[in-house]
């Protein structure tokens, strides 16, 4: 007989299986708030700090969202930083680009930047470049066949080193051909310190209408 038997009146132990652990939730660490009037320069220097920090151009809406403030305090402190930095023939600029500010070395001291940053190398795009991006920007979105066909000489590999600089980007395929069409980028209008293409200066009448270009590929495949 078992021990169990000998003792009818003890009951058996029973193992009952742990309870799941639950994992404790994580609360979501909310960021310190600040007064503005805190800081030594307000609302004006901490926009300045902020845009010195960014890589990207911010919209007005953007850091009136982030600091509290209307948006028409914003611009108007972003245009009396800007003024101060011409006044003071500081070598950085605050520039309106596509909707954003961004702080940006002046034009002025462009060369000396490039050569700090290039370490004495070419920067610049070759001539073949500026006129395969000038077709791009003026007749987007284009096919790579009618940039050819304008140029009158092979533009793959202008196409390779645009696209690798940012400046040009693929915008879909032409619906009869199936062909690659290309654009310019936002970084595009960076570099050019434009808004938008609106702005580019007036040059497309000087370059052939798509009728033309298409006979210039049919002539270049007779």
């Amino acid at each position: 007989m078992t021990d169990a038997e000998d003792r009818p009146g003890e009951a058996l132990p029973i193992e009952v299986p742990d309870a799941p652990v639950e994992a404790p939730v994580e609360t979501p660490v909310e960021p310190e708030g600040f007064d503005l009037d805190d800081f030594p320069g307000g609302a004006r220097s901490t926009i300045e700090a902020i845009l010195m920090v960014v890589d990207q151009p911010l919209s007005e809406l953007e850091l009136a969202d982030a600091l509290e403030l209307e948006e028409s305090e914003v611009h108007d402190h972003l245009v009396a930083l800007e003024d101060e930095y011409a006044s003071q023939q500081r070598g950085f600029t605050l520039r309106q680009i596509n909707g954003g500010w961004r702080v940006y070395s002046r034009a002025n001291y462009a060369p000396a930047v490039e050569k700090f940053l290039m370490g004495g190398q070419q920067a610049k795009l070759t001539q073949a470049s500026l006129e395969t991006l000038a077709v791009i920007a003026y007749r987007q979105p284009i096919s790579r066949a009618r940039v050819s066909a304008v140029r009158g000489v092979n533009v793959d590999g202008v196409i390779r080193t645009l696209t690798t600089r940012g400046l040009i980007a693929e915008t879909g395929t032409d619906g009869d051909g199936g062909a690659m069409l290309y654009g310019t980028t936002p970084y595009f209008l960076q570099r050019m310190g434009l808004s938008s293409l609106d702005e580019l200066p007036a040059l497309a009448p000087y370059l052939p209408d798509t009728d033309v270009i298409d006979e210039l590929i049919e002539q270049g495949h007779a």
